[in-house]
């Protein structure tokens, strides 16, 4: 049985943002590729998040158990990177493999790297902000490549599924306590966009050396390597599948 690839988003994002990568990846890759929601977002966007990576985890867990028995091969983003990383710890034997995107560990790298300090004034006029003015902002913050289509969909995206602003606190404080376990026994690869706005890409850097594993970094892209260069992502899934099988 071939195994899949679950794709997970990071801070107060969901599965609509993947555009249409997720299609691109299976036909390409020959493996199913679904897109699984956190808690408080996209289509369960009526829950609460947990304030917590490990209970986070148990939570999503049973979640992508009922879609496939396992193992999968994880494709994370930021936030989303730190929750696959427990999920490793979680059910080692569950993961295929992980591949993190411009994530960071709180024990490797200060605050202020890993939430750019520059950026502060921003994140917090997006918090507050009505929904046209944030997707705006959070554009701004993680692609370099946004077109007014994408802003388009931002929009409609956040007035259908609604991200309530105490589980993107609660997302943030789970993140801020996130602490890294053990290094993943599974293949792992690293990527990271050199022009990331939002996280210092030294975050990703710093990781790679503490685990000794494989990093590549697009040197022009932002945060969201999706937007930003979503040719070069796949191209980099599409070979790291091809060696990890």
């Amino acid at each position: 049985m071939v195994q899949p690839v679950v794709l997970l988003r990071g801070l107060a994002r969901e599965q609509a943002h993947w555009g249409d990568f997720p299609a691109r990846l299976a036909q390409q890759s020959a493996r199913p590729v679904w897109c699984q929601d956190l808690p408080g977002m996209g289509q369960f966007h009526q829950e609460q998040s947990p304030a917590d990576m490990a209970r986070l985890a148990e939570l999503m867990l049973p979640r992508l158990r009922r879609q496939h028995p396992g193992p999968w091969h994880l494709v994370a983003m930021s936030l989303g990177a730190m929750l696959a990383v427990q999920l490793a710890a979680l059910a080692p034997q569950q993961i295929a493999s992980l591949v993190l995107i411009n994530t960071s560990a709180g024990t490797l790298t200060p605050f202020y790297q890993r939430l750019r300090w520059q950026q502060y004034p921003k994140v917090l006029s997006a918090f507050f902000a009505p929904v046209s003015q944030r997707e705006r902002l959070i554009l701004q913050l993680t692609s370099h490549r946004w077109q007014p289509q994408q802003l388009l969909q931002a929009v409609d995206i956040a007035r259908h599924r609604p991200v309530q602003r105490l589980n993107v606190l609660r997302q943030l404080m789970a993140a801020s306590r996130f602490s890294l376990p053990a290094k993943p026994q599974c293949p792992l690869l690293l990527l990271s966009g050199g022009a990331d706005l939002l996280v210092n890409p030294i975050c990703s850097h710093r990781l790679a050396e503490y685990w000794q594993v494989q990093h590549q970094q697009h040197p022009h892209a932002g945060h969201d390597l999706v937007l930003d260069a979503p040719d070069w992502l796949l191209g980099q899934l599409l070979q790291f599948y091809a060696n990890a099988d």
